[in-house]
């Protein structure tokens, strides 16, 4: 069982940074690749980014690729995800999940459905 609670999400400017950071329980963090997702009310679940367990391999999704940075911490339990040049499409209700079975497979990554744990969400608000 993991449990994930995210923090930094707030309302920013159009070309801010922003870090939102994703704190979880358990013993077994290290085994589970981390993924971040984001939501806007009407949408389905978007793919933004993930990262291995070890940390050495990172996907993306096309829209943030470039601008957005994860990062994780397997001493701390932590995974980041750095934000930055933001745009008003990019606000959105930000979640972190633990996959307990990754992949080398980027398509396996941009499925929700492939994550086992989620964390209630932070929200970020990019202001033009």
């Amino acid at each position: 069982q993991v449990q994930l609670v995210e923090s930094g999400g707030r309302m920013v400017q159009a070309g801010d940074s922003l870090r939102l950071s994703c704190q979880a329980s358990g013993r077994t963090f290290s085994n589970y690749a981390m993924g971040w997702f984001r939501l806007v009310p009407g949408k389905v679940r978007d793919f933004v980014a993930v990262i291995s367990p070890s940390g050495t391999s990172t996907y993306y999704g096309v829209s943030v690729k470039g601008r957005f940075t994860i990062s994780r911490d397997n001493a701390r339990n932590t995974v980041a995800l750095q934000m930055n040049s933001l745009k008003p499409e990019d606000t959105a209700l930000y979640y972190c999940a633990a996959d307990r079975y990754p992949s080398n497979s980027y398509g396996h990554y941009v499925d929700a459905s492939r994550y086992d744990y989620w964390g209630q969400g932070t929200q970020v608000t990019v202001s033009s």
